[in-house]
């Protein structure tokens, strides 16, 4: 039995003011950021305790957030003697938002009225202008993940940490909770900063599902300042 850690990176200047941040980008985490990046990374450290871990690995995509975010995690469970395999993964970029990336949804919906309506409705099936769709990012995104699943279900004492981006992890989310894929946009919200947990045994289970420490309570190690 395994378990996966899926992250999204704490907080840029486009996730604070609402806008598309897509693969092509590379923003860097801002000071908020960096302090949120902190307090997962002591959340996380505090789920894998009665965990104890005999084989971790952490698995990020390239874009600078999430390194940045990555790094805080790594110096929050580093434990003297604990072996931890790193590596970067370019299918677990943010989806391409094409001419869409840096705008708002409201400059979108102004810009390309019938693509944005056609694309709320089914993000699985509709690509952005000159970018991509749900089912390219999944078509990327999923064997990297499944292989890691794979490799959670047939151990025991296996984690794996996977920081990536808002639609891979809901795509993911919701293919393991065997929802509509078309829907993955409509009915999950990742917030910048969260983590989800998902036991691989005979069959998936998810355990927490887009969980941001408090700052208040996070700093004093407490579970109970988690909300899902």
């Amino acid at each position: 039995m395994g378990h996966l850690f899926l992250v999204r990176h704490a907080t840029t200047e486009a996730s604070a003011s609402g806008r598309n941040l897509g693969g092509l980008s590379d923003d860097p985490l801002t000071a908020h950021g960096r302090l949120l990046a902190e307090r997962v990374g002591r959340a996380i450290a505090l789920e894998l305790e009665p965990i104890s871990p005999l084989d971790l690995r952490l698995v990020t995509s390239p874009a600078r957030r999430c390194r940045e975010t990555a790094a805080a995690i790594r110096e929050a469970i580093a434990r003297p003697g604990q072996a931890l395999e790193e590596h970067a993964e370019p299918a677990l970029l943010e989806i391409d938002y094409g001419a869409w990336d840096g705008l708002s949804p409201e400059e979108c919906r102004r810009r390309d009225p019938e693509l944005r309506a056609a694309w709320e409705a089914d993000p699985y099936a509709t690509a952005t202008p000159g970018g991509e769709s749900g089912a390219d990012v999944a078509a990327r995104a999923f064997p990297i993940l499944e292989r890691l699943e794979r490799w959670l279900a047939a151990g025991t004492g296996r984690v794996a940490i996977v920081v990536s981006h808002n639609h891979v992890i809901r795509l993911r989310l919701a293919a393991l909770l065997a929802m509509p894929l078309p829907d993955y946009r409509r009915r999950l919200g990742i917030d910048p900063g969260s983590y989800s947990v998902v036991e691989f045994g005979p069959s998936p289970v998810v355990r927490r599902l887009g969980v941001v420490p408090l700052e208040s309570l996070a700093s004093e190690g407490s579970p109970e300042g988690w909300h899902l």
